[in-house]
């Protein structure tokens, strides 16, 4: 219990962070039609922003539920690595089923604490889970509720604080690596592009094909070097 205590407490940062952007979600999402019932189940759930905003998209627009799969995939692919490096951290002593709990709240923010726990053990992650599933959840209904009592005008204002997450998330890289720069410049330009010239193809599909194409590309003509991997 000690372990998941001290979970409970370094997750405590992290709850009300995800607390604060998930309002910006849930304003989102109130602007897609979702109550906050489904709202909050959409949050538990998935637990990603940027995933959930790439699902957003395709709801207000009336996609498919294969554009919305694509789509959560794309979005959602880090994990994948996330998840593989995670895997690493299990000793053979603990048992599998920890594995399957514990992969269910790989994000970001999760990921960077319990990567840093030597040794590592399991309930530390569930207590880390406990405390910032339900601020994201919560704070994603009560921004929903917020978005259908206050007036349009401030709604609208509020709805930009996601795209502020977005750029707080690319803007420091940007600054640090020039190949990064390029390739946010190149999706700025390629989407509004797109939604000139390719408009007849849904907007998540056009999404979906910007992302793979891009991230193709600049991991051939930039392919993350040797000693890179070591920093």
């Amino acid at each position: 219990m000690d372990y998941f205590k001290k979970g409970l407490e370094e997750g405590m940062p992290v709850c009300l962070g995800y607390a604060a952007v998930s309002f910006s979600l849930g304003i989102a999402m109130k602007n897609a039609g979702i109550d906050p019932v489904q709202g909050f189940f959409m949050s538990m759930l998935n637990l990603a922003s940027a995933g959930e905003y790439a699902g957003l998209r395709v709801i207000a627009s009336g996609g498919s539920y294969l554009q919305m799969a694509l789509m959560t995939f794309v979005a959602n692919a880090r994990y994948l690595l996330m998840s593989c490096a995670f895997s690493q951290k299990y000793t053979e002593d603990i048992p599998v089923i920890h594995r399957y709990f514990n992969g269910m709240a790989i994000t970001d923010e999760l990921f960077a604490l319990g990567i840093r726990q030597d040794p590592f053990d399991p309930f530390y992650y569930y207590g880390t889970m406990a405390v910032s599933i339900p601020g994201w959840s919560i704070g994603t209904s009560i921004g929903i509720i917020a978005g259908n009592i206050l007036p349009p005008v401030l709604v609208n204002a509020l709805s930009v604080a996601l795209y502020g997450m977005f750029l707080a998330i690319i803007i420091p890289p940007c600054r640090k690596d020039l190949s990064i720069r390029y390739v946010v410049i190149a999706g700025f330009l390629s989407s509004y592009l797109a939604f000139r010239f390719l408009s007849f193809i849904p907007e998540g599909t056009r999404i979906i094909i910007l992302t793979v194409v891009l991230s193709a590309v600049a991991s051939v003509l930039r392919p993350l070097q040797e000693e890179e991997y070591d920093t």
